[in-house]
């Protein structure tokens, strides 16, 4: 397998966590807390709180979904693109979680609501920021990474010098050009 598809690899399996995770999280949710109380889990620190909103992360820009569900399609669509062509580790994971947080929150905008302008599960309640959830996260996390990456820059794969050579078939167990 070639450093690039092991950099795709990891993309597409961290984003598939991330989205599982979510999508998971949010079924629990919706079944055990939807018209009930909160549950304190740190009392005036950590809620778990069942509210939806129309806007985007942390409920931003509430009913403009139209355009949470445009930037989400072009985010898989740039990300799935991007695929073919990661700097290292970092950006893989970071996009993989970019895409997975996306991908759960657009999920939601298709399932709960007419067309694409349903409202997104939220449930993290940290009672001095908007209520939130695990895709909300997972792409906040993911831009942070990228950021610190961009920081610290990766090396060109993400792979060492011998493991490229081998993947170039140019190595010593790399079948010779000809």
């Amino acid at each position: 397998m070639t450093a690039a598809r092991r950099l795709a690899t990891w993309l597409y399996a961290v984003a598939a966590g991330a989205y599982l995770l979510d999508r998971v999280s949010k079924a629990i949710v919706v079944r055990t807390l939807q018209d009930r109380p909160p549950a304190r889990i740190i009392p005036g620190v950590l809620h778990l709180n069942f509210t939806t909103n129309s806007g985007g992360a942390f409920g931003v820009f509430g009913g403009q979904s139209w355009v949470f569900l445009a930037a989400s399609v072009l985010v898989a669509l740039f990300i799935i693109v991007a695929s073919t062509r990661l700097g290292g580790l970092r950006s893989a994971v970071a996009l993989g979680l970019i895409l997975g947080g996306a991908l759960g929150n657009l999920t939601d905008r298709i399932l709960r609501g007419s067309g694409f302008s349903g409202r997104v599960v939220d449930f993290i309640d940290l009672q001095v920021w908007p209520v939130f959830n695990l895709a909300d996260s997972a792409i906040v996390i993911g831009a942070i990474v990228m950021v610190l990456s961009g920081l610290r820059p990766e090396k060109a794969t993400g792979v060492t010098g011998a493991a490229r050579k081998n993947d170039e078939g140019d190595g010593p167990t790399g079948s010779a050009p000809g």
